[in-house]
């Protein structure tokens, strides 16, 4: 195919942006017209039973009647705390097995830490449970953990970190890569065309909105009560944060169904300019994003997207 024809051209798309830009939309069309298929660099939709809660949107996944293929959506088991070892790990599993393929991935999320795991090509390790560093931070407050959470030089993910067992986690994990350095042994060479969907304040803000109130009404509370009445404890489900903080809160009686509304939107419209900050930070450390503006219409951006493809050697 096309991209084949000069030796060092892209051999990845990068689809990146802030919840509701509409990067998956964007991502499966390209999959379609490059032949090729999504890997998923979100960390909660890794989870299975985690539809709505996560915005998986899979009735999505169709280009001209055929279904896309998609790799690391429902892989784990609800309940379970995946990690960014974990995803580092199965991507480079699903991309050695596209190659062999000779398929085109198409790398599509939101979570930054996920996108840098793949494109720093840095060989993560394991990080152990630090006892010790944990009984140092219990009686700390979310706001105090994210304020020492912040002196570090920001390897973990803060974007998702808006509970405090996650952002104890993030900072086991820093400090243990203090002493544990990464390194870039045995990774395979990846080149990234790396495009994200800007779209504005006011217009992300009114999809969020309106987003969340579709899924309400779709049965997200009922999702959530599902896993609760399985026997996911609370504390498991709040771990993840967002949707299933805010629900699990009021199916356990501490918010009202409007207290949970608000609070869920303003953490939402907070996560996605978090988003948006993890983004910018990645063009401070050199990542070249190609922004498209969300106003542009989807058979623009394809176009834009086929000329960059098209453009030349990394």
């Amino acid at each position: 195919m096309w991209y084949e024809r000069k030796k060092k051209m892209f051999n990845l798309l990068c689809v990146i942006g802030p919840t509701a830009s509409g990067k998956t939309t964007l991502a499966v069309r390209m999959a379609g017209e490059l032949g090729g298929e999504i890997i998923s660099a979100d960390s909660r939709q890794v989870y299975k039973e985690m539809d709505l809660g996560t915005g998986k949107d899979l009735e999505e996944y169709c280009y001209k009647g055929r279904q896309i293929p998609y790799h690391l959506i429902d892989i784990v088991a609800a309940g379970y705390k995946y990690n960014v070892f974990e995803f580092q790990k199965d991507f480079l599993n699903v991309w050695n097995a596209l190659q062999k393929r000779q398929i085109f991935p198409v790398l599509c999320g939101g979570s930054g830490l996920y996108v840098e795991a793949v494109l720093k090509a840095y060989k993560l390790l394991a990080v152990p449970v630090n006892e010790t560093l944990r009984k140092q931070l219990e009686q700390k407050s979310l706001a105090e953990l994210s304020e020492v959470l912040s002196q570090y030089k920001k390897l973990h993910n803060t974007t998702d970190v808006d509970t405090v067992k996650r952002a104890v986690r993030a900072i086991e994990i820093e400090e243990y890569y203090r002493s544990h350095p990464q390194t870039k042994e045995d990774y395979p060479e990846i080149r990234p065309l790396i495009v994200g969907v800007d779209v504005s304040r006011e217009v992300r803000r009114e999809r969020i909105t309106r987003r969340l109130h579709e899924r309400l009404e779709k049965g997200m509370v009922e999702e959530v009560k599902k896993l609760l009445d399985r026997g996911i404890a609370p504390e498991d489900l709040i771990y993840y944060g967002l949707e299933y903080k805010y629900i699990t809160l009021y199916l356990t009686g501490q918010l009202t169904y409007i207290e949970m509304t608000e609070k869920l939107n303003i953490a939402i419209h907070q996560f996605a300019k978090r988003q948006m900050t993890w983004f910018r930070k990645m063009e401070r450390e050199g990542f070249h994003i190609h922004w498209l503006g969300a106003d542009l219409s989807l058979e623009e951006k394809i176009t834009r997207i086929q000329e960059l493809l098209k453009s030349g050697d990394v």
